[in-house]
């Protein structure tokens, strides 16, 4: 080892090796609270997945449609506003909002393994310069060793 300068290695780098990303598995497994706050996060994630679907959208759509006759047969133009902003609206654009914040997390999990993946690329290339500079080292002190001789007489 060189008497130059002798590298530490962070303790991040030996965590960040064995946790990995974070995926949203892990938060659910290893979340706090114990089992009930596991299994409501379990759960919550079955229910999103299945109302966060365009499917769901499109069933809500059809239940919503079939008061719409009652809405229009009753002439009353409030009623029709009603049906069109707490039935239909509420019920088809929740579906489609969460279609949307999956559509938008799936491509933020994406951007976040590749910043994942880019920092454990600079982390080896600064192994690698770390490696080159003690190597260095070792022959400025073989040079350094040489001349000293020289220097003395």
């Amino acid at each position: 080892m060189s008497k130059i300068f002798t590298p530490t290695l962070h303790p991040r780098i030996a965590l960040r090796k064995k946790l990995g990303p974070v995926k949203v598995s892990d938060l659910m497994l290893k979340g706090a609270g114990g089992p009930i706050t596991r299994f409501n996060s379990w759960l919550a994630v079955k229910v999103t997945n299945g109302v966060g679907t365009m499917w769901c959208a499109y069933a809500f759509a059809a239940l919503a449609l079939v008061s719409l006759p009652a809405a229009i047969l009753s002439g009353n133009p409030v009623i029709i506003v009603s049906w069109i902003s707490q039935t239909f609206l509420q019920l088809v654009l929740l579906s489609i909002i969460i279609v949307g914040q999956n559509v938008l997390a799936a491509a933020s999990d994406k951007r976040a393994e590749a910043t994942y993946e880019d920092a454990d690329a600079v982390l080896h290339t600064a192994l690698q310069i770390q490696d080159h500079l003690v190597a260095q080292d070792a022959e400025i002190e073989k040079i350094l060793a040489t001349i000293a001789p020289l220097k003395a007489t």
